[in-house]
C-alpha cells in the first residue's frame, strides 16, 4: 500500500488530455513508454505538450502516436524535431494485440489522457475510449453543475453553524 502511494506522489504530470474526458467514456486506461528525440524530452520538461486532438493506432504490431503537438526546443539548433510527427509507443506485444482486437471488435478508440513523468521516465496513458452523443455531454455537464452547486450549498451552511 505504501509502496503505491509512493509511486503516485513520484509521477508528475506533464499534461492531461481534459477534452478526452469530455467527448469520450474512458472504460480503461493502459501506462506505455514512449520514444522521444533529446530535444522532445527537454520541452516535455518544460511542459509543452498538447494532447488535444491525439489519437493512437495500432499497426504492424506497433502502437503510433498521432497528431500529439510537442513544441520545438526554445535552444534547440538544427536538430530540433519536428513537433507533429508520429511517436512510437513503447507497450507488450500482449496488450498490442488486445487492444488491436477490442478497436476492431467493437468501435472503440484509443486516444492518450495524459503525459507524466515516472521516475526519470516519460509515460503515456492511454484510453480505451468510446464516443459520447451530445446528449451524453449535457448530461454529464449536468451532474457536474449539480454536484458543484451541492458543495457550495454544503459550505455556506457549514459557515452559518
Amino acid at each position: 500500500m505504501a509502496q503505491k502511494e509512493q509511486a503516485e506522489q513520484n509521477q508528475k504530470s506533464i499534461a492531461t488530455n481534459r477534452e478526452a474526458y469530455h467527448n469520450y467514456f474512458i472504460l480503461e486506461t493502459f501506462e506505455a513508454g514512449i520514444q522521444l528525440t533529446g530535444t522532445e524530452v527537454k520541452s516535455a520538461r518544460a511542459g509543452r505538450v498538447n494532447l488535444k486532438d491525439g489519437y493512437v493506432m495500432v499497426r504492424d504490431g506497433q502502437a503510433w502516436l498521432h497528431s500529439v503537438h510537442i513544441s520545438p526546443y526554445s535552444h534547440g539548433n538544427r536538430q530540433n524535431h519536428d513537433p507533429d510527427r508520429d511517436r512510437r509507443l513503447l507497450m507488450h506485444k500482449r496488450e498490442l494485440i488486445r487492444l488491436q482486437s477490442k478497436i476492431q471488435e467493437k468501435g472503440l478508440t484509443l486516444v492518450p489522457t495524459k503525459f507524466y513523468f515516472k521516475g526519470n521516465l516519460i509515460k503515456c496513458e492511454i484510453g480505451l475510449a468510446k464516443g459520447k452523443k451530445l446528449y451524453d455531454k449535457r448530461e454529464t455537464e449536468a451532474k457536474k453543475t449539480q454536484e458543484r452547486e451541492a458543495r457550495a450549498a454544503m459550505k455556506n451552511r457549514m459557515r452559518d453553524e
